[in-house]
């Protein structure tokens, strides 16, 4: 088999994928953007591209130093990036197209697009959890997505919005850009445009609700699903861009910089020296979705009260030793309760073997990608068992906004006003129930396990 694919933008040569069955196509540059400007989507390229391997990630913090020696961020290195090799640039934008096999044009088979989090600083599409959805295996073609982290990403400058007419978010109009070039290119691989879901995870997931209240992406997707960060909340909460011009000022200060072309020409690592510097005077990260008029147009609370979201079917939920477990939980099902259409609301609780950290922030995401394989833990027949389920119900939502279609799984009830029941997914059978929120709350302020 050639994995040869003849696409608008030209032609593509992908390779076997992980999973026997399926096809990969690596490191597709969808878009090109110089520092703080916005992405300009790819069209054309000369030649054959070569789709066999994974593209830069964006900068973020721990390309500057050795994760192994970063006792505070070693749980998510060891689960998820141990012994891989990352590479990392400004020219980051690229995405991952997994199809089956034999898909080919005129197939129209659904798409999953998944935006990939770590508070909006780290993170790439091909971490282990990552490579190799079995999506393709239930008939969805998937798409993982690099997009500009930290200081590349979320710079806000009074320079950059009168050269721009508005300024911020880059990183969330790169996921925009890819979107898009998914929507305009997927047909060659087999996909359908008009069955497009997106999907995310903590960062990915308040992406994905950024997108979704969004007037640009109308049209563009037709379900959404969020990881551990679905819903509005204060806390999480969008300001305008310019509240955080004076963050990115001091930021200049710092990097010893009085123009905008002094500081587009800096280094990445002085780049990050100075953003570190900043968050340790000001006590803010700094990088964080902004109301730039454009993408981002009000708060969430504010256009979800104006019924402004997008009129699709949802999915969303988290886990029982998340972040934030009461607030995440409340904020996915009260979101889910409040649609137009029937969208559906999960509680994750399995303890994952190997240690006792539990359902922690993100360890969904081994099964809900089929990934189990590419771990260290000793899962078991459970878990295998439980991934299976997950990834039909998945791939059932993708296809007709119904997790239950599609498959003999236990029924999976839609959130309303009235039906406050989840569905459980994890250390007993699949079922219907209410999470116990005294638990989430002790959780939330006994838990051990970090955030990434």
């Amino acid at each position: 088999m050639s994995y040869l694919i003849h696409t608008p933008c030209g032609d593509v040569q992908g390779m076997p994928g992980r999973v026997e069955g399926t096809a990969a196509f690596k490191g597709i540059r969808y878009a090109t953007a110089n520092r703080w400007e916005y992405p300009v989507p790819v069209t054309h390229w000369d030649g054959v591209y070569d789709a066999t391997a994974y593209g830069h990630c964006s900068w973020q913090p721990r390309a500057f130093y050795n994760e192994e020696e970063n006792l505070k961020k070693i749980f998510y290195y060891n689960e998820f990036r141990k012994g891989e090799t990352y590479t990392y640039s400004e020219d980051c934008l690229f995405l991952n197209i997994f199809t089956p096999a034999d898909a080919k044009e005129g197939d129209k088979l659904p798409v999953l697009i998944y935006i990939h989090g770590g508070g909006f600083t780290g993170g790439c599409g091909h971490e282990k959890h990552f490579d190799g959805p079995v999506w393709p295996l239930h008939g969805v073609i998937g798409v993982t997505v690099n997009y500009r982290l930290g200081p590349m990403g979320f710079v806000c400058l009074p320079e950059l919005k009168e050269e721009a007419g508005f300024t911020g978010n880059y990183g969330l109009f790169d996921q925009l850009t890819a979107i898009q070039w998914v929507k305009s290119n997927i047909a060659a691989f087999g996909g359908d445009p008009d069955c497009i879901a997106i999907m995310g995870q903590s960062a990915g997931g308040m992406s994905v609700q950024q997108h979704v209240l969004s007037p640009l992406s109308r049209g563009l997707f037709h379900r959404a699903v969020m990881c551990s960060g679905g819903g509005v909340n204060k806390i999480l909460s969008s300001a305008p861009a310019e509240k955080n011009y004076a963050f990115w000022q001091k930021c200049m200060e710092y990097a010893g910089c009085k123009t905008l072309a002094q500081f587009r020409a800096i280094s990445p690592e002085k780049l990050f020296d100075a953003w570190n510097q900043t968050k340790k005077e000001l006590h803010n990260p700094g990088c964080f979705p902004c109301i730039d008029g454009r993408l981002v147009v009000g708060s969430g609370a504010e256009l979800l009260k104006e019924n402004k979201q997008h009129p699709i079917p949802y999915m969303a939920g988290s886990t029982s030793e998340d972040m934030m477990p009461p607030i995440l939980q409340s904020m996915a099902r009260k979101w889910n309760a409040a649609q137009q259409k029937p969208s559906y609301t999960w509680y994750f609780n399995r303890r994952l073997p190997g240690d006792d950290n539990g359902a922690w922030h993100s360890a969904d995401l081994w099964y809900w990608f089929g990934t189990l394989d590419n771990g260290w833990r000793p899962f078991e027949q459970k878990d295998r068992e439980l991934s299976e389920q997950m990834v039909k119900y998945l791939c059932n939502f993708v296809r007709c906004g119904n997790p239950n279609k599609g498959g003999d799984l236990p029924t999976w009830i839609a959130s309303d006003k009235r039906q406050t029941r989840v569905l459980i997914l994890g250390e007993k059978p699949t079922h219907m129930a209410r999470p116990s929120l005294l638990k989430m709350i002790k959780t939330m302020l006994t838990n051990k396990a970090v955030g990434e």
